[in-house]
């Protein structure tokens, strides 16, 4: 089982739509994946299911989200065995760490998304606005792991332990965490101790910045993990014995096409930065912590560069990946949100013309994901940078 993390520093590049799609390509490549949604927002968890599923797991843990232990207690040992036999957000599994609290015996089922029409497997656990408290819990015991505090050393490495506790459970060969663009510390705890990570980018400044961005921040994040696991040898810890955080690439993505222009059948403009982004890639992230040499090479190509139009948007409102769109029941939809009548109808009319780019689509993304897993597999040799 391998944990891996899809992030950058800045919004706006598709990152979760990036994500969403992988997972579900994965799983039709017979794969067994876990989502894990870590950022704040919950744009993995709105896109996967419906807001008001994400409100209902939200509202029976409320209580617990305040005070684990008089929660627990107020419920009742049968109420509660009740409640985590049903799937609970990310918050709600981290709440007894971050309260000093014991962990959970049992762990609460997470959401399906797979409906048992491909051979592999896809769960979510859903993310939860109030995640964002975690990280100030992180801050404050930062120094206390240095000392090797129990308390504060299972806090930074909790994300990484429920990841690992349920890939033990459930057999999964991935989990895929979907992180916020933010440099703080949960993303350093959540960065640092998955096993690897790529950054999806767009061909413009902002993405160089970002990786910059990135590239100082995990020189900073590597220095103090050295340093945390050095103590934790000499201590015998060696529940905490795993490698830094491994880099697997970056791939431009949603980026608009214009065919016959260059290599990249991108704008002018854009593929002046989509150079440089392979430049910067190598100077700033591609050191030490790198797979290869060959990281500054497009993950999967141009096989899921360009934009997606308003797919997107009509598979988040359905529920389900791109390239499944033309199997939706749109009446169904319809029926159930009638102030949405004209604008999906409209869409439904072009289906008929879709089909072949709907597949190409699907092709693009299980091209990139042939091509992430080959890099996967150096996670587990040694580095070569000749």
């Amino acid at each position: 089982m391998k944990i891996l993390s899809i992030f950058n520093n800045k919004g706006g590049v598709g990152k979760t739509t990036l994500t969403y799609h992988l997972g579900h390509i994965l799983a039709e490549m017979d794969k067994k994946v876990l989502m894990i949604d870590l950022d704040p927002q919950c744009n993995l968890s709105i896109y996967s299911i419906l807001e008001q599923e994400i409100g209902a797991i939200w509202e029976k843990e409320n209580d617990f989200i305040k005070d684990f232990k008089a929660a627990k207690e107020k419920m009742g040992e049968i109420a509660f065995q009740k409640l985590i036999s049903e799937p609970r957000s990310i918050h709600f599994l981290l709440s007894p760490t971050e309260q000093g609290e014991s962990d959970l015996e049992t762990l609460p089922p997470p959401y399906s998304l797979t409906d048992g029409t491909i051979s592999g497997k896809l769960d979510l656990i859903v993310g939860r606005l109030s995640v964002n408290t975690y990280e100030s819990i992180i801050s404050e015991r930062w120094s206390k792991a240095m000392l090797s505090d129990p308390l504060a050393l299972r806090t930074i490495f909790k994300i990484r332990n429920i990841a690992q506790e349920y890939s033990k459970k459930n057999d999964y060969d991935f989990v895929l965490i979907d992180t916020s663009p933010s440099l703080g510390t949960l993303n350093k705890a959540i960065i640092s101790t998955v096993d690897g990570f790529f950054i999806p980018c767009l061909p413009d400044l902002f993405s160089l910045y970002g990786i910059r961005n990135i590239g100082e921040a995990l020189d900073i994040w590597k220095k103090e993990f050295d340093v945390m696991r050095l103590l934790l040898k000499n201590g015998k810890k060696e529940i905490y014995d795993f490698p830094f955080v491994k880099f697997l690439g970056y791939t431009i993505f949603n980026a608009k096409k214009y065919t016959g222009v260059n290599d990249l059948d991108l704008a002018k403009g854009n593929y002046y930065y989509a150079q440089l982004i392979a430049e910067s890639i190598q100077k700033y992230i591609a050191k030490d912590i790198a797979i290869s040499k060959n990281v500054d090479k497009n993950i999967g190509s141009k096989s899921i560069m360009y934009t997606h139009n308003t797919h997107p948007n009509f598979a988040q409102r359905l529920k389900t990946p791109i390239w499944n769109l033309g199997k939706c029941d749109f009446d169904a939809y319809v029926k159930k949100y009638p102030e949405e009548a004209e604008d999906i109808n409209k869409y439904k009319q072009t289906m008929p013309l879709q089909k072949d780019a709907l597949e190409e689509i699907r092709k693009g993304y299980e091209t990139f994901a042939k091509d992430l897993l080959e890099r996967i597999e150096l996670l587990d040799r040694p580095v070569t940078h000749g």
